[in-house]
C-alpha cells in the first residue's frame, strides 16, 4: 500500500481550509494533493486502482468528515497529522513534552477547550522543522520575537499559520523538480563554492515576501525575513537527516543478512 504524504505547502493549505481561510474544503485540498502525485495514473484511466492502493490515514478520514472549520485538534490528532508530512516524524511523548515543558511559554494551554487551535498546530509543526538546525532555547527565543504574547494574536508580527504557509510555499517554489533539494540555477557547474549563491537566493525570496506584508516596521520585516530563511534551511536539513536515518536503519537491519 502506498502512504499518502503531504508536502509542507500542501499541509499549510489543508490547515487553511480547516481554519476557514480559503473557499476550498479539506476534501478538495486532499484530492488536489493526491491528484498531483498521480497524474500519470489519472491520464491512463487508472485513477480508481491507484487510489485503492493508497493507504488513507485515519486522520485524513476524520478531517474529510469534519462539518465545520476551526474545531481544533487534540495532541494525538496533531501527531497523526504531522506524521503525514514528508520527512517528518512525531511522537505523542515528544509533543506532550513540548507543550508541558519545553515550549510552554509559546503554547501555554489549549485554546479551544481541550483542543489546540490551528495556529497552535502550525507552531508545533514549525518547532519540528526548526529543531533540525536550532536548539530548543533558540527556537523559543526566535518564535517569541515573532509571536510575542501567546494569548494575544494582535501583537504577532504574522500569524503562525501565515508564517508556516510562507516558508513552505517559498521552499516548494525553489524546489521545482520536487527532489527535496533547493534548486540553484544560473551558475557555472565547473566552478566551486556556490554556497553564498544559494544563501543569497533564499535571502532574496525571504526579503521579497517580508516586503509584501503590510503594516510592519523595517525591523519587523527583517525579523520575518530572517525567520523564513532559518525555517527554509531547517526544512532542507530535515530532509538530509531523514535520508541519513533511513540508510542507518537499513544498514543495521540488514547486518548479517546480505
Amino acid at each position: 500500500m502506498e502512504t499518502f504524504y503531504l508536502t509542507r505547502k500542501q499541509m499549510a493549505g489543508l490547515l487553511m481550509s480547516l481554519a476557514g481561510k480559503t473557499d476550498r474544503t479539506p476534501l478538495a485540498t486532499l484530492q488536489e494533493a493526491w491528484a498531483k502525485s498521480h497524474r500519470s495514473d489519472m491520464e491512463h484511466g487508472k485513477t480508481l486502482g491507484a487510489f485503492v492502493s493508497t493507504s488513507l490515514p485515519p486522520i485524513f478520514e476524520k478531517l474529510i468528515k469534519m462539518k465545520s472549520t476551526g474545531e481544533g485538534f487534540s495532541l494525538t490528532d496533531i501527531v497523526a497529522l504531522g506524521n503525514q508530512i514528508e520527512y517528518a516524524q512525531y511522537s505523542v511523548t515528544s509533543v506532550q513534552n513540548w507543550v508541558k515543558r519545553d515550549f510552554k511559554s509559546l503554547i501555554p494551554s489549549p485554546r479551544l477547550g481541550k483542543k489546540y487551535s490551528i495556529d497552535q498546530t502550525a507552531i508545533l509543526f514549525m518547532i519540528d522543522d526548526l529543531k533540525a538546525t536550532l536548539d530548543f532555547e533558540s527556537i523559543r527565543k526566535l518564535l517569541t520575537l515573532v509571536f510575542n504574547r501567546p494569548d494575544d494574536d494582535t501583537d504577532d508580527v504574522v500569524a503562525p499559520l501565515q508564517l508556516y504557509a510562507a516558508y513552505s510555499s517559498i521552499f516548494e517554489e525553489l524546489d521545482q523538480n520536487n527532489d527535496q533539494v533547493l534548486d540553484l540555477s544560473g551558475h557555472d557547474s565547473g566552478l566551486r563554492n556556490h554556497d553564498h549563491m544559494l544563501e543569497q537566493l533564499i535571502k532574496q525570496k525571504a526579503d521579497d515576501y517580508a516586503g509584501t506584508v503590510e503594516g510592519l516596521s523595517d525591523g519587523q520585516k527583517k525579523l520575518l525575513s530572517h525567520t523564513i530563511f532559518i525555517a527554509m534551511v531547517s526544512v532542507q536539513t530535515s530532509y538530509f537527516q531523514s535520508l541519513a536515518k533511513r540508510y542507518l536503519n537499513a544498514t543495521l537491519f540488514l547486518q548479517d543478512l546480505v
